[in-house]
């Protein structure tokens, strides 16, 4: 078997070359290309005319899921990407080279970060403009927080996969991982009308945060206090479980 090579200090040169390969990858898979960029527009489509006699429904809760939606599904391509490379013995042939984990983890962070950017652009774009999100404050500010989010999914997606043994598995971390999440950020009813304890889990939840920075922009035509402080939290829990997944990252599936 390999003997991994001596941990290194992360190397910007490593880390684009590896974001490169799994960007030069995806390419041949237009079809997990097409869900990561296409599905949240899909989506937003829907639930626009879903609700189509009640635009006002939508404003409401459209700048929300606008952040939801890609955050869903960055950690779902992401988690089933790493661990089939995992799986197929890739991570195992990399990390034998002078590849340290954290280059490794950056390098597929920045590549699935930079499709994040084109699904946040087009998912805002087509929001705003064409599906007619009412927003009081700017767009730009909406685009930064859904792209927060889809980063936070794709830091979720590499953490979560380094504890499944199949891609089965890695979907049904949703459920744990997501789901309870959904149900707590605020999406439904105000978090402050929920129970005391539930109120409490969600006030460590990074979905609440975003949820509530879509929010803000919805409400104020400026940059706020509270708006700087949901990104804030939204980009340090992704910089937390990114530290995390390189922590936890498997050479292999066991």
């Amino acid at each position: 078997m390999s003997t991994p090579a001596p941990a290194r200090a992360l190397s910007a040169a490593r880390t684009t070359a590896t974001a490169a390969r799994v960007l030069r990858q995806l390419r041949h898979d237009p079809r997990t290309v097409a869900l990561m960029i296409l599905i949240p527009c899909l989506m937003l489509f829907l639930l626009r005319y879903v609700f189509d006699g009640s635009a006002r429904t939508f404003d409401s809760i459209g700048a929300s899921l606008l952040g939801i939606f890609p955050l869903i599904t960055m950690f779902l391509v992401t988690s089933i990407a790493t661990l089939r490379e995992r799986t197929s013995g890739t991570l195992e042939r990399l990390l034998a080279m002078p590849l340290g984990k954290g280059d490794l983890i950056a390098g597929y962070a920045l590549a699935f970060g930079a499709l994040a950017i084109v699904q946040s652009a087009l998912a805002t774009g087509l929001a705003v403009w064409f599906l007619g999100l009412d927003v009081t404050g700017s767009p730009w500010l909406l685009l930064l927080v859904a792209l927060l989010d889809a980063l936070l999914g794709t830091a979720l997606g590499l953490f979560v996969s380094a504890f499944a043994a199949s891609e089965f598995q890695a979907v049904q971390f949703m459920p744990a991982v997501i789901f309870p999440q959904l149900l707590l950020c605020g999406l439904f009813t105000s978090r402050e009308a929920m129970h005391p304890v539930l109120e409490t889990l969600s006030d460590v939840l990074p979905m609440s945060y975003a949820v509530d920075g879509m929010n803000e922009v919805l409400k104020h035509t400026d940059m706020t206090t509270a708006f700087v402080r949901d990104t804030l939290i939204v980009a340090a829990c992704a910089l937390l479980v990114l530290t995390l997944g390189a922590a936890t990252l498997k050479r292999r599936t066991a």
